[in-house]
């Protein structure tokens, strides 16, 4: 049976989760291994805003990569890098390893700001996805918050953490650790250690996201 590993570090503590699923198909349902930074894509205003993936890497190329801060109306992206890649851990039968990683840095949510919510920012995050033969691990890490009222010390994959006005209004939610797994369970894994969706009540539309992963487990 294959076996998915997923690591989550809150800002202050840390929990590990194992869970077994089913030997996987002949093609897994997330790539062989990819990373990026992070990526942002709403509309306020009538202003559409758009930062595409940053800093992304998969192990069949480019297998490494690096961003310099970018800074949009609302949003802002500091430098970040990630690195995707290949060992061969036994030669003579062909096993490999797929380790995709992604750091990132300085970022910071406005667009919030204007409608009475919070600014929220983030010192630091990395994000880690492992294939081997036998399964996967993946795993995430965050620093530095501020703006996210009430968060727990201790944060568990897929936490809905919502950011409100001083009223209570609702103008997004965060969901850190957001796993994924396909159905059928093949053994793969995609993480997003931090993904902000703006509601109806904020009139922005769209999402941004930070530190993205996946991986399958190697042939």
């Amino acid at each position: 049976m294959k076996q998915i590993r997923a690591r989550r570090f809150g800002a202050l503590t840390a929990a590990l989760v194992l869970g077994l699923v089913i030997a996987p198909p002949a093609w897994a349902a997330n790539p062989a291994g990819v990373a990026s930074v992070g990526s942002a894509a709403f509309t306020k205003a009538g202003t559409q805003i758009s930062v595409p993936p940053l800093a992304s890497c998969a192990v069949e190329g480019p297998t490494s990569n690096q961003s310099e801060a970018v800074v949009r109306t609302g949003v802002r992206f500091g430098a970040g890098t990630s690195t995707c890649s290949t060992a061969v851990v036994d030669q003579a039968n062909g096993t490999t390893t797929t380790t995709s990683e992604a750091n990132g840095s300085d970022f910071e949510l406005s667009a919030l700001v204007s409608l009475g919510g919070p600014r929220l920012r983030v010192a630091n995050w990395k994000v880690t996805c492992t294939g081997t033969e036998s399964g996967t691990n993946a795993g995430w890490s965050i620093g530095g918050l501020r703006g996210f009222a009430g968060l727990p010390e201790q944060i568990p994959a897929n936490h809905v953490h919502p950011i409100t006005k001083s009223d209570g209004t609702v103008l997004a939610n965060a969901t850190f650790g957001e796993t994924i797994l396909p159905e059928p369970n093949d053994g793969s894994i995609a993480i997003t250690m931090l993904r902000i969706r703006f509601t109806e009540a904020s009139t922005i539309t769209g999402e941004v996201a930070l530190g993205t992963t996946a991986c399958s487990p190697t042939p």
